[in-house]
């Protein structure tokens, strides 16, 4: 049972099949396919993925950027992405069990991001707005910030009832609390659906977006 926010305990024990489900595969493919045609990444970039899973958008992430920190607050998640990366070869990628929402690691704050980006996490963070400050300040002067997340649904997504997470996010509101956390957003765009059979048993579709922001630069007082 999931009584708190940002709980591991499910994402743990569903860790070692969590990429065996089809569409979960196809939606990060889209979301990883969305976020290099909307944001370009480039060789020059370190980016920073939070609520990264197992890899399945990172994976296609890293090979174009320079560095790329793929952070999850479930230590056997990020065993399954550690595993891929030693078969793949890939070098450029660095692991951390974190959690940002709460995190005061000088690792991380100490670190600021070309490019910041999450594939359906954001509706698992309770505070929305404080967490997005949070994530502003971890990206350099024109960084970019792409998040990809349910729209505002019924509430019978998720199967388990007890679990703490936000019904999506109405795009008006988000695109506001962006604003607040001094990013400009750039492009909103429906990328990916869901035809989910939900809680109540109603085949149902739940659109899935991207919306990319640019931080601001501060205003500078003479």
């Amino acid at each position: 049972m999931t009584d708190t926010w940002n709980s591991a305990d499910k994402f743990n024990r569903e860790a070692s099949q969590w990429d065996e489900n089809p569409q979960r595969r196809a939606v990060a493919l889209g979301v990883a396919h969305a976020i290099i045609a909307a944001v370009t990444p480039k060789k020059t970039m370190r980016a920073l993925e939070f609520g990264c899973g197992t890899g399945l958008v990172s994976m296609e992430i890293a090979p174009l950027v320079k560095r790329l920190s793929a952070v999850d607050t479930s230590p056997e998640m990020l065993a399954v992405l550690q595993a891929k990366i030693s078969r793949s070869g890939i070098t450029n990628i660095e692991t951390s069990c974190t959690n940002l929402s709460t995190s005061t690691e000088s690792a991380f704050n100490e670190q600021q991001f070309e490019l910041i980006y999450s594939s359906m996490t954001l509706h698992h963070i309770d505070d929305t707005a404080a967490f997005l400050n949070s994530i502003s300040a971890r990206l350099s002067p024109r960084g970019i910030l792409a998040l990809a997340d349910l729209d505002l649904e019924d509430g019978l997504f998720h199967d388990d009832p007890l679990e703490k997470v936000h019904y999506g996010f109405d795009r008006r509101e988000l695109a506001a609390l962006l604003n607040g956390a001094g990013l400009q957003v750039t492009s909103f765009e429906t990328i990916y659906t869901f035809n989910k059979t939900n809680r109540a048993g109603i085949i149902a579709p739940y659109p899935v977006f991207l919306v990319t922001a640019t931080k601001t630069q501060p205003i500078i007082q003479k």
